[in-house]
């Protein structure tokens, strides 16, 4: 058993605490929120080597539940791309209280991850497929001189961008498209075919932020999208550019994909039935 990186946890969240009744047979699945950096993980999914923060996870978890864990996300982070909500789901025999799959697992894993909230879930509940939509946010630093203290968690370029010109070609993208002119090669996805809800482009000082709703997003969407917003936003493309790009289904027409560092998963919403946290 993995040992605990603070104080112990509260003795309701240890396995060797729990009596003999408190672990049944009874499969129970319990839905759970999560913020990370990124930065110090190899992406979610697991990796051969670990590293991933669903290998991290699995491990805290299974050092609560007494038993190993198999943890289902609600989106796939790539490498050096955060989240300040990612849900997630699995299935376990070991009863705890919802403060032991929070507390408890928190104990056991590193600063840059934290269980934010737990929830017992009905066995119909999917983290990935009963989500209906998301939302990415995508931080950048808009100035002459690279950002230090935000290296890892901000993009960054080094001119002025407009960001007027940004706001309206980033209307084209509004409503179900074939999104693959912004899909990577490597994407998995059955079709292209998304729905995008709203692009809302917001400038405070030297920070701009791009927020992306919609019902599911392809491997790289988003920052296939920024890139090339930012390049109406320097005056290398016209507004039209984005819709043209979108029409042809060319992944070689948009701008190269944008850099992870800026990128947070925000939100994943789901219906009130499921009796999440919104």
């Amino acid at each position: 058993m993995a040992t605990p990186r603070n104080a112990a946890a509260p003795s309701s969240s240890s396995p060797s605490s729990a009596s003999p009744a408190a672990v049944t047979s009874r499969i129970s699945r319990i839905a759970i929120g999560l913020e990370y950096d990124g930065s110090r993980f190899l992406g979610w999914q697991t990796q051969p080597g670990g590293g991933a923060i669903q290998d991290v996870l699995e491990r805290a978890l299974a050092a609560i539940a007494g038993e190993a864990v198999a943890v289902t996300g609600a989106g796939r982070t790539d490498r050096g791309v955060h989240a300040t909500a990612q849900v997630a789901h699995f299935d376990a025999k070991a009863v705890r209280p919802e403060t032991a799959w929070v507390r408890g697992v928190n104990a056991f894993l590193p600063e840059a991850i934290a269980v934010l909230w737990a929830r017992p879930v009905d066995a119909a509940f999917h983290a990935r497929f009963s989500a209906i939509a998301r939302t990415y946010r995508y931080r950048l630093i808009s100035r002459p001189v690279r950002p230090a203290l935000d290296a890892r968690h901000a993009g960054w370029y080094y001119a002025p961008l407009n960001v007027s010109a940004m706001s309206s070609a980033a209307r084209a993208l509004v409503g179900e498209h074939d999104f693959s002119a912004f899909r990577a090669a490597e994407c998995q996805a059955k079709t292209p075919v998304r729905t995008v809800h709203s692009v809302d482009i917001e400038q405070r000082s030297h920070e701009i932020e791009f927020v992306i709703r919609a019902n599911a997003f392809l491997h790289h969407m988003v920052r296939n999208i920024v890139g090339s917003l930012i390049y109406v936003g320097a005056g290398r493309q016209p507004a039209g550019w984005i819709a043209e790009v979108l029409a042809s289904r060319d992944r070689n027409k948009a701008a190269p994909t944008f850099g992870p560092e800026g990128l947070y998963l925000e939100k994943i919403e789901y219906d009130a039935r499921w009796g999440l946290p919104q």
